[in-house]
C-alpha cells in the first residue's frame, strides 16, 4: 500500500497518509484535483489529478477554481491551542483556590479574641442582651465556626482539583463545575471571593469554547 504527503488548503503538509485516506478525503470534499500530492518514489508535488489511482474518486467532482482545504485532519496543533487557551485562567484558579486553602486553614485553627467584645457588651448594662451576645459568640468559636472552616476547606479543594484537571484538558465536568463553585460567594473565604469570580468567569468563558470542549478526555 502506497502512501502520499498532501499540501492542504492552508499550506501545510500532512502525512504520510495511504491512499485509502486520500480517497476518503476527497469523497468528503476535503481534497480535490487540484490539491497537490506526492507519492514516496516522487521528487515533487503535483495535483492529484496526475495519480491514475484516484481517478475514479475524483471523476464525479467539478474542478474548484481552488485548492480545496483539509477541514478535519488534527495534527496535535488543535490540542496545543486549547492547551494554552486554558493555561492562564486555569494556573489563577488554582492561585485562588491556594489562597483560599490557606486562610481556611488559619480560620480552622484560630479564633479571634473576644475579650474587647465581651468588655463592650457588659458596659450596656443589659443582661439579655449581654446573653444573646454570648450565644452568638459560641457559636461562632464553637462548632458551627469549626464546620463553615470544614466545608470552605473542601469548596476550595474542589475548585483546585478542577483547576489541575483543566490545566491538563482532563475532566471537563469537573473543571467547569469548580469554575462555577469559584464564582458563588460566600462557599469560600471572602478574601479570595473577588479573585475566584473575575477568574471562574474567564475560565468558563474559556471552556464553553467549541475549540476547547472537544479537546477535553
Amino acid at each position: 500500500m502506497a502512501n502520499y504527503s498532501i499540501i492542504g488548503g492552508d499550506g501545510k503538509q500532512y502525512g504520510p497518509v495511504t491512499d485509502a485516506d486520500v480517497n476518503q478525503w476527497i469523497a468528503e470534499g476535503r481534497l480535490n484535483a487540484q490539491s497537490l500530492a506526492k507519492s514516496e518514489g516522487d521528487a515533487e508535488f503535483r495535483p492529484l489529478a496526475q495519480f491514475p489511482e484516484f481517478a475514479a474518486t475524483l471523476a464525479p467532482q467539478a474542478v474548484p477554481d481552488k485548492i480545496a482545504p483539509i477541514l478535519a485532519i488534527d495534527t496535535g496543533v488543535g490540542r496545543s491551542a486549547a492547551l494554552t487557551k486554558v493555561k492562564i485562567p486555569a494556573i489563577a484558579l488554582i492561585i485562588t483556590a491556594a489562597i483560599n486553602i490557606l486562610f481556611g486553614l488559619i480560620g480552622l485553627f484560630s479564633r479571634p479574641d473576644m475579650q474587647q467584645f465581651n468588655s463592650d457588651i457588659q458596659q450596656l448594662n443589659n443582661p439579655q442582651l449581654e446573653a444573646v451576645f454570648q450565644k452568638i459568640i459560641i457559636l461562632a468559636q464553637g462548632p458551627l465556626a469549626i464546620a463553615n472552616s470544614i466545608f470552605e476547606l473542601a469548596v476550595s479543594m474542589l475548585i483546585l482539583i478542577g483547576a489541575i484537571k483543566m490545566l491538563s484538558l482532563r475532566g471537563y465536568g469537573f473543571a467547569f463545575a469548580a469554575a462555577i463553585l469559584a464564582t458563588v460567594p460566600c462557599l469560600t473565604p471572602c478574601i479570595g471571593y473577588i479573585l475566584g469570580v473575575a477568574f471562574g468567569i474567564w475560565a468558563l468563558i474559556v471552556l464553553k469554547k467549541p475549540e476547547v470542549k472537544k479537546h477535553f478526555n
